[in-house]
């Protein structure tokens, strides 16, 4: 079983998501951090669950997950059995390779 890891940016883009969509549904935002987190904790025993980020091929350390409407970014080390999540942010927008590597400085 993995050790999973939140980073700080991590847990603040999904603080940040919830809160803009907190502004018209809070309800709605509660469901998605449960689903947000629902979908990491998987992970814990499937590491490997997400494929590899497509922008990033055809060699990359980073994998992601789907949580519609959203990406959950995130690195796995088989050596040491731990998993970063590093990032998470809304499926449309642009995603850019050097916020995610910035985060990632382990």
């Amino acid at each position: 079983m993995a050790q999973v890891i939140w980073t700080e940016p991590a847990l603040s883009d999904v603080e940040g998501l919830a809160e803009f969509i907190a502004l018209d549904n809070p309800d709605a935002a509660a469901s998605l951090v449960k689903k947000i987190f629902a979908r990491v904790e998987l992970l814990a025993k499937h590491p490997e669950l997400g494929p590899r980020v497509p922008e990033l091929l055809p060699a990359s350390r980073y994998r992601h997950l789907i949580e519609p409407p959203c990406r959950i970014f995130y690195r796995y080390e088989r050596k040491t059995r731990k998993l970063y999540i590093l990032g998470v942010m809304r499926g449309e927008k642009l995603f850019q390779k050097r916020l995610l590597q910035k985060r990632d400085k382990r």
